[in-house]
């Protein structure tokens, strides 16, 4: 049995969390519920009280709770902190270490995993401040519930609904249970673009902004694996793992990969390297401006495809790619799985509606020798921990590598 902390934030979802706490004890967990103000402007107190058989804290000075320091004794003690509905306004504290009332302080204080479960307005979710908070979050080590579309309490159509409560718990139980799945395995991720540089002030690179490869990165670390994580110039900031080697080129990243590739149970290459690059090497000084410029470029090493003919038959490390297409990816991606000798190509579409570079959803075909399953649309951290998923089946199948070691 889990004991698990719920926040609970002021909005109509407030009432589904209830509904969450009460599937959380049926899978056998202990519910500590943490109400805010505003929360109680929608469920009371009492009703929290009567399903925990705790009492409900809601205040930060309220008598009986200073002689324990109640945020840091709670703190200590919680396997998970879930949030859930989580306001903009919550979202934004935590992600600038604003701990104005227990719920703020207690997420400072508590070292157990947190997850998120957001439900705001269409236009809150979507603008620019809270995407960066929700971010920062997720480069934290934060897990989210995404919102759900359809109708809001405000009248609009939309995503910004909390997530149905059956999918909360699920990712609660998932966030409880992946702690130790991956224990004792080292994971090598690759994340980011590269960019080929042209001179001292231009480039040749792409649109990927690392969402994914941190997802897949953070979801490994989640779930005990030694995490080395080889990125290249990033939009966003990456997870916390056991160690990040930053990278500008693809001949960077190719020489990062092999030097930590040893000893390694699985390789996930979620980069998008440069296919080419200018021949010769980037010009010494600036090219000025004149008529049109004539680019040499030459291929680049392609790394996954040296990884794969590097194991020799062998079943280790397990190796990932990831294979972006315009169009359906599936044939392409099956002529990889062969060429490169690999265990898994994670395929998609970039030119599909939430799926592609610098989005927060993805819509992928996970391609196997054995079949290839399409996934639908969802949050890249749902990706990940479905590709993960199948690199722990994967490596249940394969022989140890401390046995050869």
């Amino acid at each position: 049995m889990a004991r698990v902390g719920i926040g609970v934030c002021g909005g109509i979802g407030a009432y589904k969390a209830v509904e969450v706490v009460r599937l959380l004890q049926k899978r056998g967990h202990d519910v500590h519920a943490v109400m805010t103000r505003a929360a109680r402007r929608f469920v009371g107190p009492l009703t929290f009280e009567a399903i925990t058989r705790h009492p409900v804290i809601t205040s930060q000075f309220a008598p009986g709770l200073n002689a324990d320091i109640e945020h840091i004794a709670l703190a200590s003690s919680l396997d998970l902190l879930l949030i859930a509905p989580a306001t903009a306004n919550v979202i934004g504290k935590m992600a600038n270490g604003i701990a104005d009332d227990f719920l703020t302080s207690l997420y400072l204080a508590t070292t157990a995993p947190v997850l998120v479960a957001p439900a705001m307005n269409t236009n809150m979710w979507e603008h620019e401040a809270v995407r960066a908070n929700v971010d920062r979050l997720g480069a934290r080590g934060v897990s989210f519930v995404d919102p759900g579309a359809g109708y809001l309490a405000c009248g609009w159509i939309g995503r910004g609904r909390l997530a149905e409560p059956e999918e909360i718990a699920d990712a609660a139980d998932r966030l409880l249970n992946r702690k130790t799945s991956l224990a004792g395995r080292t994971v090598l991720v690759t994340a980011g673009p590269t960019v080929e540089d042209i001179d001292p002030v231009r480039f040749v690179g792409n649109r990927s902004s690392g969402r994914m490869g941190f997802a897949l990165a953070r979801e490994a670390s989640l779930r005990g694996a030694r995490v080395l994580l080889v990125a290249g110039p990033t939009s966003v900031d990456p997870p916390p793992v056991a160690e990040t080697i930053r990278v500008r080129s693809a001949r960077d990243m190719h020489d990062a990969v092999m030097a930590h590739v040893g000893g390694v149970d699985a390789v996930i290459m979620a980069a998008a390297v440069a296919d080419y690059t200018p021949a010769g090497g980037a010009a010494g000084q600036k090219i000025e401006k004149g008529g049109p410029l004539t680019l040499n470029l030459e291929r680049t090493t392609d790394i996954l495809q040296t990884l794969g003919a590097g194991r020799e038959g062998s079943a280790r490390p397990v190796l990932v790619g990831f294979a972006a297409a315009t169009g359906d990816p599936v044939a392409s991606a099956r002529r990889k799985l062969d060429a490169k000798r690999v265990d898994l190509i994670v395929a998609n579409d970039v030119t599909a509606p939430g799926a592609g570079f610098d989005v927060e959803t993805n819509q992928v075909v996970l391609v196997s020798h054995e079949s290839d399953d399409r996934l639908p649309v969802m949050s890249k951290a749902a990706v990940a921990a479905a590709v993960i998923d199948r690199v722990e089946r994967l490596l249940a199948a394969a022989p140890a590598l401390s046995a050869s070691r």
